[in-house]
């Protein structure tokens, strides 16, 4: 099996004013690009070539870091491409999302505060999530690029919304200002998307 970076459902410039077409251009093309390139070539004649990507991930943590890390940065993208969308077409959570997340964190407004909390105290480079573990929804993060599906890191479950913390996904626009970039994440979830990733692990 031979991975292929996915065509991103919005022009570059279609997030700005929140994420700029500069920083899309070159996430997408240099890293993401990257990160599926050089998964391809460490998988090409093992027995590892055939599986799907979740499956490289439940194996991520005993492989070689080139895999753990490209396996991780071409999954981790992947959906987080998925989960955005141009604040033109933005909407709240549906009242069935809605009620889900109250239930697991009294309000959204809750849900809201501590994940970005996490996003914003997390150190260094990482990925902070929004998963289904044990039928509840959790919020944890990852360093680097490793994700929930990863056996054995200390955030497992199955990733419905992921948010991006490396520096080369906002530094062009917000340099060292985290906290605008989880600001304006906010305005740009596709809600949607979110709600069908939870809908298709229940």
């Amino acid at each position: 099996m031979s991975f292929k970076l996915p065509k991103l459902p919005y022009s570059y410039h279609e997030l700005e004013p929140y994420i700029d077409k500069k920083t899309m251009e070159i996430h997408y093309n240099k890293h993401h690009g990257t990160y599926t390139n050089n998964l391809n070539k460490a998988i090409l004649g093992t027995d590892m070539a055939d599986l799907p990507i979740e499956g490289i991930l439940k194996r991520a943590k005993n492989e070689s870091t080139i895999i753990r890390n490209n396996g991780g940065g071409f999954y981790n993208h992947n959906i987080f491409w998925e989960i955005l969308i141009p604040h033109s077409k933005f909407s709240s959570p549906s009242t069935y999302l809605n009620e889900i997340i109250e239930n697991n964190f009294k309000s959204f407004y809750d849900f809201k505060n501590e994940f970005s909390n996490i996003a914003l105290n997390h150190f260094g480079s990482g990925w902070i999530w929004l998963c289904i573990k044990n039928n509840k929804l959790t919020i944890c993060s990852t360093m680097n690029q490793d994700n929930p599906i990863m056996d054995g890191i200390g955030c497992e479950g199955h990733p419905i919304l992921g948010l991006d913390v490396w520096e080369h996904a906002y530094y062009l626009k917000y340099k060292n200002c985290r906290i605008d970039y989880i600001s304006s994440f906010w305005k740009i979830v596709n809600w949607k998307k979110v709600e069908d990733n939870y809908k298709k692990i229940k």
